[in-house]
């Protein structure tokens, strides 16, 4: 069977630049530190959505990457593709590294919903998708849920990419997680509120502070106003979209400790939490608020910062836990907007 074009099962992408998925607005890329717009090209989280009719034995992904030069650490690193159903992991494919390549993936007898979860760390993306000996077409569309944040989100520290925690609670909600996670950034970057406002979403979850105590210095008040700004810059494009703020998970380095403005993480935390306080009891229902100080243990981080798998798969179940709690996710999926 020819090559079917891979855009209709597609999941998990917000801008495209060319024919890669990207994760800032590659227009708005100038307002944007450097080391955003280079993890922005990261297709992280994009995954491959499909029904296989019975009789399908297996399925080939065409996909070209990055391949890092010889003599590179990375380039030892091999293209890991995961088959996931709702579930569970049902197997895993790891191929060379190439910069243009197909892989097979063997199916379950019977035909059914699957995910691939791609490999991250060389870019790559799907240029092609075809079954073997059956059929495939698109899996249902599902919420899309966007979800911007630092390196926590982005997934690191999560043996593999469908363990990070947005991954794990978008299987468990039914929903379709962007990941707009940055290593090293969500500073509360006002242009990246401005492009999220531009972007289509049912739902909307911000996962930022930790970088605020010490990649780029904030003090209280300064990521008051900040968490204030960023949050009414997303509402101009999204006035009544379901939005839950999560605060900074647990950094015990940080906790106690004074940045270069003075500011302890607890403070920081403090900050916007009370930011976002003030903006629900100003009149902004569809904004709920999750306190992320109590939901890991020195023994959910990798290396006192990152999660492990066990801390990804808490913050997974405390953040579907908050998002039904306040209504904005039920049995027949997002609530509506106001």
């Amino acid at each position: 069977m020819s090559w079917l074009e891979p855009e209709p099962f597609l999941r998990g992408t917000a801008w495209r630049d060319g024919a890669r998925p990207v994760r800032a607005d590659p227009a708005d890329l100038g307002r944007l530190p450097s080391d955003i717009a280079a993890r922005a090209a990261l297709p992280i989280g994009v995954r491959v959505e499909f029904r296989a009719a019975p009789g399908t034995r297996a399925v080939e992904l065409r996909y070209r990457a990055a391949v890092p030069a010889a003599g590179d650490a990375l380039r030892a690193l091999r293209h890991g593709f995961a088959l996931w159903d709702r579930s569970r992991c049902l197997a895993e494919v790891f191929a060379e590294p190439a910069e243009e390549s197909a892989v097979r993936i063997e199916l379950p007898p019977g035909g059914g919903e699957f995910t691939i979860h791609l490999p991250e760390g060389q870019a790559p993306f799907v240029r092609g998708i075809r079954p073997l000996g059956g059929a495939l077409a698109p899996a249902p569309r599902r919420p899309r849920w966007l979800v911007h944040g630092d390196s926590i989100t982005e997934g690191w520290w999560a043996t593999r990419p469908a363990h990070s925690w947005p991954a794990t609670a978008g299987r468990t909600l039914g929903l379709d997680p962007v990941n707009l996670g940055y290593a090293g950034g969500a500073r509360g970057e006002l242009p990246l509120a401005e492009q999220l406002s531009r972007l289509p979403g049912e739902l909307i979850t911000l996962a930022f502070g930790t970088n605020c105590w010490g990649a780029v210095p904030h003090s209280a008040p300064l990521l008051y106003e900040t968490t204030r700004a960023f949050v009414t810059l997303v509402r101009r494009g999204h006035p009544g979209t379901p939005l839950l703020l999560l605060s900074p998970v647990l950094r015990p380095a940080a906790e106690r400790t004074g940045n270069a403005l003075g500011a302890t993480l607890a403070e920081l935390r403090t900050a916007m939490e009370e930011a976002l306080r003030d903006l629900r009891a100003a009149g902004d229902a569809r904004l709920a608020l999750l306190p992320g100080r109590e939901l890991l243990g020195p023994e959910d981080l990798a290396d006192g910062l990152h999660p492990n798998d066990r801390g990804h798969a808490r913050i997974a179940a405390a953040v579907a836990a908050a998002l039904r709690e306040a209504g904005f996710v039920g049995r027949a999926g997002v609530s509506p907007a106001a």
